[in-house]
């Protein structure tokens, strides 16, 4: 079985959701470092008065394995990753604490 770019599939999820914008005063930009594996989707604009910015994703990719370190998603992007053929045991979910991420069905590190 050919093994799946993850970085192709990182960027694709990400995409994906950066296109679900429900407010068309703010914007959701993709950051993409390439170089260093490193992916976000961003929240920024302004509501009213109000500054509005933070992070919905980040994904790392780290010898081999994708950390999630934020998924602020209904849907999950660990399940994304499943459904796409990724095995549990290349997912971290790095918003876990270490002694943690036992007691989930994927990775430790």
């Amino acid at each position: 079985m050919e093994r799946i770019d993850y970085r192709e599939l990182v960027q694709t999820i990400l995409k994906g959701h950066s296109i679900h914008n429900a407010n068309d005063v703010t914007e959701l930009q993709l950051i993409f470092d390439q170089e260093r594996d490193h992916y976000q989707v961003l929240h920024l604009g302004w509501e009213g008065l109000k500054r509005v910015y933070g992070c919905i994703i980040h994904v790392d990719i780290k010898d081999g394995k994708i950390w999630i370190q934020r998924d602020g998603t209904e849907v999950g992007v660990a399940n994304e990753l499943v459904a796409a053929g990724v095995p549990k045991q290349d997912i971290v979910l790095g918003f876990h604490a270490p002694y943690k991420r036992k007691f989930t069905e994927f990775a430790t590190d």
